[in-house]
């Protein structure tokens, strides 16, 4: 191998390295060697000359900047165009503001719609099914009373029970109309006023005599007990509501049970009771034992009695007025179509009212209301001519504001009696 010159330069007389240093190329180069390829236009060939035509200059070539992608200036383009499909980076996701999609409100608004519709159809539907009761009679009767006052009538007919019922729920036979409780429930400008009209008072019945209350409607019906009310206390029948032996338990049950709070323990075979002291659950079939049962009440008798029926009345009140019965569709559902089977209303009641009785029976107790006896001297259940007479008077001004405790007792004795 030819040793390489010192200090590299031409001026050593080599010409096999002259051609490093700018000097003459010792020959061309050989078809077998790297030549220079040709470059290709950018336009693709578009420039190329065309026959007849005079040839295009080139494009100048422009500048690669940071705005100016490589092969020309940036063009316009539709929105969109060029943008990668794929899913958007962390950091492309925090430049661009990205969020994840809202709900539309839209159908939030519909399906609170069908709800409200819901609410309302379902009593419609109900209503169409519920037995009207001709209840007003004939002849004089009191005149127009501010506020309104509901009689409410526990039927004690097994009519419409059948065989298995009766024995469920501990009835007996299916002879008989006659009524196992009797209250009237006032609303007005004062607290609501529910009272118990023991169904033993004697009283006078129209064309009948001196007899017990309860057998006004086993003479006459619905109009005939109305008659006897407002002939004996002054008091307009305003509604009328009328609850069958099977309706108390059909609502405590679509409702889900109540709670009841007896002070002793209770057992009635007959009426197919067994509970301990104390407040607890009750079933269908176990409140309306309670409500009914006439052996376990043995210090105030029916008074006491009537006083257990209020205590289940207004329990199963506040709980049809309950948000969770509104909110659960199956309880409302049941609830809603458990009333046509088991209550009936008077002539010229409609939903609405109905519905403002439902409303009136969650507030008869506590500060809201009074739950009070009619009043009597003695457990014969007679009446008290003079504390009655101003209760049936603060009822007919609608001034219950004015009853003081000791008028309205749970049993209708005075006060210093029961206390």
């Amino acid at each position: 191998m030819a040793d390489r010159p010192r200090n590299g330069g031409p001026e050593d007389g080599s010409r096999e390295y002259g051609w490093l240093y700018g000097g003459k190329q010792p020959r061309e180069p050989g078809p077998e060697e790297t030549r220079v390829m040709p470059v290709q236009p950018r336009d693709g060939g578009r420039s190329r000359a065309v026959p007849g035509q005079p040839a295009q200059p080139p494009r100048p070539a422009q500048p690669v900047g940071r705005d100016t992608p490589p092969g020309g200036p940036a063009t316009s383009r539709p929105r969109g165009a060029g943008v990668p499909s794929g899913p958007a980076s962390p950091a492309t996701r925090e430049r661009r503001g990205f969020r994840f999609p809202r709900p539309r409100l839209r159908w939030v608004f519909l399906l609170v719609l069908a709800w409200i519709a819901y609410l309302v159809i379902v009593p419609v539907m109900a209503w169409n099914d519920v037995d009207k009761v001709d209840f007003e009679p004939d002849g004089d009767r009191p005149g127009d009373q501010p506020g309104t006052t509901y009689l409410m009538v526990g039927s004690d007919s097994r009519g419409d029970l059948s065989p298995e019922e009766r024995k469920r729920l501990g009835t007996g036979g299916a002879e008989g109309q006659r009524t196992d409780t009797i209250m009237l429930l006032h609303t007005g400008s004062g607290p609501n006023l529910l009272m118990s009209i023991p169904r033993d008072s004697n009283v006078e019945i129209p064309g009948r005599g001196l007899n017990k209350i309860n057998a006004a409607y086993a003479f006459g019906g619905p109009k005939l007990l109305v008659q006897t009310i407002e002939q004996s206390t002054g008091i307009r029948v305003d509604d009328y509501v009328e609850i069958g032996m099977g309706g108390l338990a059909g609502v405590v049950d679509a409702v889900g049970g109540i709670e009841i709070c007896p002070e002793n323990a209770m057992k009635d075979p007959q009426a197919k009771l067994d509970i301990e002291a104390g407040c607890q659950e009750a079933d269908g079939p176990t409140a309306l034992g309670y409500a009914r049962s006439r052996k376990t009440y043995t210090r105030f008798g029916d008074t006491q009695r009537a006083q257990a029926q209020r205590e289940v009345v207004s329990a199963v009140g506040k709980k049809v007025v309950s948000p969770w019965t509104v909110l659960n569709p199956f309880r409302y559902w049941d609830l809603n179509h458990s009333v046509p089977g088991f209550f009936a209303f008077g002539e010229g009641t409609g939903p609405l009212r109905a519905g403002m009785w439902a409303m009136a029976m969650t507030r008869v107790n506590g500060e809201s209301g009074l739950t009070c006896g009619v009043p009597i001297s003695d457990l014969a259940v007679t009446w008290d001519p003079e504390r009655s007479e101003q209760m049936f008077q603060a009822i007919i001004e609608d001034d219950t504001d004015s009853i003081p405790r000791k008028l309205c007792t749970p049993t209708g004795l005075p006060k210093e009696v029961t206390g």
